[in-house]
């Protein structure tokens, strides 16, 4: 069940996804956390947020649609309350997802992050918009990316862990994101985080999500988010971790088939919070059942 990104052994290719598992700790007497590969923390800006005014999160078909607006405590406040804990819990890979509204905050954050042991990797939010540059989504122009992937690669060489960059799915070519990312240097890619949608109240025409849109995620992106994975991980060389819509272990083996060498579950743990383990033990009983020896096997094994 072993896998590596971009250096980091894991016990199980099943990732906690950012924003679905709090800072970990929450979830210590739900989920075994030594028992998933790792998992990803909220994300952690340069100061406190407090996130967008509710209603922030609404059923959707086959899925969810949420604009919580990156509500965190801040990276110093996790640096000294949450980290003495998870440091203490053996046999836990931490991924700490890093966001901000200009190239300078994201690279602070990873500036103070690698002056706290206990983190494994970093996973670069560039779904945000560059408030310096008018609003522009750093995901969704190739230029902006690669400037705030080196900028960042840079920064959190200091502390040997590498970057894996959340790339955006509201692109035309996903391809093109992601090799970027790869020239930027980075370590490893992320995707797919959610897609823009909005949601409207019939009754009283305003729209659902006091935020008017939010990114819509669940077992409805599935399709989408595998075909993108299949696209960048035939850009690039180097690991690509899958997400989109996973709810069981049959769901995992098609995006490792289609390119992945990891997945990140999110949605599901809303529905039940011991997903991410139920799914890791499933992954396991699907590759005893199949003869699949290792689990890395599947990764890109597709037959056209």
């Amino acid at each position: 069940m072993r896998v590596s990104v971009a250096g980091v052994e894991l016990c199980s290719p099943i990732i906690a996804a950012s924003g679905t598992f709090g800072y970990g700790v929450e979830f210590e007497d739900i989920v075994s956390l030594d028992r998933i590969g790792a998992f990803v923390t909220k994300g952690l800006s340069r100061e406190p947020m407090a996130g967008n005014a509710s209603p922030r999160i609404i059923e959707t078909p086959a899925g969810m649609m949420n604009a919580i607006g990156l509500q965190n405590i801040g990276v110093r406040a996790f640096v000294a309350e949450k980290m003495p804990k998870l440091r203490s819990m053996k046999g836990v890979v931490v991924i700490a997802n890093v966001f901000g509204y200009a190239i300078e905050d994201c690279v602070e954050v990873i500036q103070v992050l690698n002056d706290a042991p206990g983190i494994a990797m970093y996973e670069l939010n560039a779904s945000c918009p560059n408030t310096s540059h008018g609003g522009m989504v750093f995901g969704t122009d190739p230029d902006l990316l690669y400037r705030l992937a080196v900028a960042c690669r840079l920064a959190a060489e200091s502390s040997s862990r590498p970057l894996m960059v959340k790339l955006s799915p509201n692109v035309t070519d996903i391809g093109l994101m992601a090799k970027v990312s790869a020239d930027a240097g980075v370590q490893a890619i992320s995707l797919v985080n959610t897609f823009v949608s909005l949601a409207i109240d019939v009754e009283t025409r305003k729209p659902r999500i006091a935020n008017f849109t939010g990114g819509l995620s669940g077992p409805a992106i599935r399709p989408i988010a595998v075909r993108m994975v299949y696209e960048a991980a035939n850009a690039v060389g180097i690991p690509v971790v899958g997400m989109g819509g996973i709810v069981r272990a049959e769901d995992v083996v098609e995006f490792m088939l289609a390119g992945a060498t990891a997945v990140e579950v999110g949605t599901a743990s809303y529905a039940d919070p011991r997903a991410v383990e139920n799914i890791a033990n499933g992954l396991r009983r699907w590759c005893v059942n199949h003869d699949v020896a290792r689990v890395s096997e599947l990764t890109g094994a597709i037959v056209r």
